[in-house]
């Protein structure tokens, strides 16, 4: 886990009458916070909350808005990353029934929280994941299946088209009716989900060599081994606004070498390098955009790993 020098931070302790502690990442989000914490007071009006802002080094008045709101807000000092923050976060929550992790740039529907919770209820559900919509109210693709070479290579080679392709071809969850059903799913994107204090506990802190992406894969792959389910909450709604915090070609490349790290860390050579070939594949197909030639030169080993940081400490 990181080690930091905190600047003002809130007392760190126990939290047990909380029903909820709901850890929100900031990196210049200024303009996201108020709102959020508006939709997080509507959510949780029936709910004990204790609510913590981790900021990244923000360069705007993320930390003094947030504050403005009365939340308690830590000061990092530099950019950590999202997983390392996240474990900050779960210091000063520690001892609520649950864990809530959202994005500065999401804002939870009435009820929301209290779904999320109630599923949570259910001691072989580790991890609960909302409906999340864009600002025109569209179903967003947040669902995952876990990483193969199969689906990467589909993934590359038919990007959106056949929606409804084989899963093995896909690790988007594609299918636009999946999204009406509650059911267990591999993963979702991280920017809003509800962990239960089992969970929490018995998975302990989040792995922070993912620095931005890839992290919420790795924690639900953890949370799976675990014998835990994860599962989708249609009813529970949260808008994502998406990039709120950026989005650069660094960022765009950490992601494509995240997904390859991932990979390697659980299977053999042999299978890494052709996953890693179908992530090639991947990004030479798009290289029309420089945030994917950055990515090529970046999966092939061309940048540097402390560049990549750096690009990702600025960005993200």
């Amino acid at each position: 886990m990181t080690s930091l020098a905190l600047t003002e931070s809130p007392s760190c302790g126990d939290t047990h009458a909380a029903d909820c502690g709901v850890v929100i990442v900031t990196y210049n989000s200024a303009g996201d916070i108020p709102d959020l914490l508006r939709s997080l007071r509507v959510a949780g009006a029936d709910l004990t909350n204790h609510v913590v802002v981790v900021d990244n080094a923000s360069h705007d008045e993320s930390v003094s808005v947030a504050r403005a709101h009365g939340v308690a807000c830590v000061e990092l000092g530099t950019n950590v990353g999202y997983a390392a923050a996240i474990n900050v976060g779960r210091r000063y929550v520690r001892g609520c029934r649950a864990l809530l992790i959202l994005n500065p740039d999401t804002r939870l529907d009435p009820g929301a929280l209290r779904q999320l919770l109630a599923v949570l209820a259910d001691p072989t559900v580790g991890v609960a994941v909302p409906r999340l919509i864009d600002s025109h109210g569209a179903t967003l693709q947040s669902l995952r299946r876990e990483p193969s070479i199969g689906r990467a290579f589909g993934d590359a080679m038919l990007g959106d088209h056949w929606r409804t392709r084989p899963s093995w071809l896909s690790e988007i969850v594609r299918d636009r009716d999946v999204y009406d059903r509650s059911r267990d799913v591999d993963w979702a994107t991280g920017a809003a989900l509800a962990v239960s204090q089992h969970c929490n506990e018995l998975l302990g802190p989040w792995n922070e060599e993912f620095f931005l992406y890839s992290e919420e894969v790795e924690f639900a792959a953890r949370v799976r081994a675990a014998g835990l389910r994860i599962r989708y909450v249609p009813d529970a709604v949260v808008t994502h606004r998406e990039g709120g915090s950026g989005r650069s070609d660094g960022l765009v490349a950490l992601t494509a070498v995240n997904r390859v790290r991932y990979y390697r860390e659980r299977h053999g050579r042999s299978s890494a390098a052709v996953f890693t070939a179908a992530v090639l594949l991947h990004e030479s197909l798009r290289s029309g955009h420089s945030a994917h030639r950055a990515s090529l030169r970046a999966v092939l080993g061309r940048t540097a790993p402390s560049e990549l940081l750096q690009l990702g400490s600025r960005c993200a």
